[in-house]
């Protein structure tokens, strides 16, 4: 028992002192994390939208930014618990990629995030499940775009569908969003008008039913004002797209909680457009006129693109004027833009990628130091603790040795008076199984001595009524009278002794059956197991009443009493069952 209990000790410090090791790794990973964050917080706040665009960073603070945002994702792994503050990161690192251009890198966190998720879902509070819930559409939406982006359509249209189905289970905004998205890629990547119609059609039902102020029917009405156009139907876009025209002119985004100045700049341009290709010049100038002087109220919150499309309608308009002069002008300001658009990111593009490559570098051989380091700490950890079980097994051994000894004649001593106590129980055993049988004897014997005193106190109740009829009697038939009872006395002393010596004979010749019918009925008595031996010798039962000097009536109770002791029913014979015993 000692030894066992030094054994559980010793395993019990071993194991706090590995816990402790864990447990201060991770403490010190999530305070470096925390570090990190704040200095990354100081420039690019997460909740800040600059942080998700491209011409937000230079490049000092791209590459500053990388390493940092690299440096926090190593360090999540070595953060015990704490699964919602990590999926949120994960989550976070796959819509930043997937902002700033980087599909690859975006889908690999999406999915750390989606088997994180589902690794330890049973670990997340509700709490953390509910607010997840919206931004796990979200993400799959944005992994089937990184899919599509990449060429991986296939991928990307199953994504889509998880999203669909995943989205209908929640019955919100989600519900509409996942048939929009569904809808531009077929529209985009598939080029399947057809099939992208249908789709924006259910997102439109199910947002103009459910959520006819939000945003997102703006984006609705844009794709299906699109797809008419593509499909050479203007006065079907038209209307859409002068609906969306007013709508964005007073709808705030829900997030930002402002103005959406691309939307807006893009529906007027497309208005103008479309007021054009359906001989509307008088419209197309009055909308126009009233997208200049949006343009001129916002012109510091213009976007390239956005500056881009408006450049493209007036260009339109001045062409359908016959203004060709002017409209050559704009066309040649707008394509110099577009020029100077394109040449800027593709060198913004060539610069991230090569900080990107670079960081991903530095980042393995990053991981490759990690690595070998918490090898040296592990050997380092195997050594200690092979040393602890080192010295407490020397310790134990000792220990052993020293109680072996002690023990070896405690276990002798132990064993010895563990057979005198056998011994002593079986004898005592013994000796209450002669007793308890001796008992038994004497309790028959007093039943039938019982029975007896009964026999004869009713034989006594009979001579008392014929005393009293020869009393009552005359004279001259009183003598008679005498003779007849002084007869049955004589009658009963002859009786009671052959009875008695009948009874000796066959309690010697039934020996045997009587030892057989104790053993199946231990609680019968000794007159009636003598009345199973009568009957057994097959004799009626006015001779066995004869014999027993009882009345047939008596001899009948007697009877029943044995049946209910034999538990015989109703339907079993009490002399047949005796006679096969």
């Amino acid at each position: 028992m000692c030894f066992r209990h030094l054994l559980l000790g010793t395993y019990f410090l071993i194991t706090c002192y590995c816990h402790a090791q864990e447990s201060k790794n991770s403490k010190q990973a999530l305070k470096q994390f925390d570090s990190l964050t704040v200095v990354m917080e100081q420039s690019f706040p997460e909740d800040d939208f600059k942080s998700y665009r491209r011409e937000s960073f230079s490049e000092q603070q791209l590459q500053a930014y990388l390493s940092q945002h690299f440096q926090r994702l190593d360090l999540l792994p070595s953060i015990e618990g704490h699964h919602g503050f990590k999926l949120n990161n994960y989550l976070q690192s796959g819509n930043w990629f997937r902002q700033l251009g980087f599909p690859k890198e975006s889908i690999k966190w999406y999915k750390v995030f989606f088997d994180y998720y589902n690794k330890h879902t049973p670990d997340l509070t509700q709490f953390e499940k509910d607010s997840l819930v919206p931004m796990q559409a979200y993400s799959y939406s944005e992994l089937a775009e990184n899919y599509a982006n990449l060429g991986y359509l296939d991928s990307a249209s199953l994504e889509h569908k998880k999203n669909i189905k995943f989205a209908k289970e929640l019955n919100t905004i989600s519900t509409p969003s996942a048939y929009n998205n569904y809808g531009l890629f077929f529209y985009w990547f598939k080029k399947d008008l057809d099939s992208a119609l249908v789709y924006f059609n259910k997102a439109y039902v199910v947002t103009h039913r459910d959520y006819p102020n939000h945003t997102l029917i703006g984006s609705i009405r844009d794709n299906l004002a699109d797809i008419y156009r593509d499909k050479n139907q203007p006065d079907k876009a038209l209307p859409l797209y002068q609906t969306n025209f007013n709508f964005y002119q007073n709808f705030k985004n829900e997030k930002s909680q402002e103005l959406d100045i691309p939307r807006l700049i893009s529906a007027g341009s497309q208005l103008v457009e479309t007021e054009i290709v359906l001989n509307k010049l008088d419209d197309a100038e009055l909308t126009f006129s009233k997208l200049t002087h949006l343009t001129s109220i916002f012109s510091k919150l213009l976007l390239p693109s956005s500056k881009l499309e408006f450049l493209k309608a007036q260009e339109i308009l001045l062409v359908a004027q016959q203004d060709y002069k002017k409209a050559y002008a704009i066309g040649e300001k707008r394509r110099i833009l577009n020029d100077s658009l394109n040449s800027i990111l593709k060198t913004a593009d060539k610069k991230w990628q090569e900080e990107l490559n670079t960081i991903s570098l530095d980042r393995v051989a990053l991981n490759f130091k990690i690595d070998r380091i918490n090898k040296e700490n592990e050997i380092q950890k195997q050594r200690s603790k092979l040393l602890i079980v080192s010295l407490s097994s020397s310790f134990v051994l000792i220990l052993l040795l020293l109680l072996f000894l002690s023990r070896r004649q405690h276990l002798k001593n132990a064993k010895n008076k563990q057979l005198l106590a056998e011994q002593s129980r079986d004898l005592i055993s013994f000796k209450n199984r002669e007793l308890e049988s001796e008992i038994e004897s004497k309790k028959r014997d007093l039943s039938d001595f019982a029975i007896n005193l009964t026999q004869n106190q009713e034989w006594a109740e009979t001579l008392a009524d014929k005393l009293k009829v020869i009393k009552q009697s005359e004279i001259k038939n009183r003598e008679h009278l005498i003779d007849e009872l002084e007869q049955d006395i004589r009658n009963k002393i002859t009786v009671d002794s052959d009875t008695k010596d009948f009874y000796e004979r066959l309690d010697k010749l039934s020996d045997s059956f009587y030892s057989e019918l104790i053993n199946l009925f231990p609680d019968l008595s000794k007159n009636e197991i003598r009345l199973c031996s009568l009957i057994r010798l097959k004799m009626d039962s006015r001779s066995i009443a004869t014999l027993q000097n009882i009345a047939l009536s008596s001899l009948n109770t007697s009877r029943y009493r044995l049946r209910k002791k034999l538990k015989l029913s109703e339907v079993e014979n009490l002399d047949d069952f005796i006679q096969h015993l």
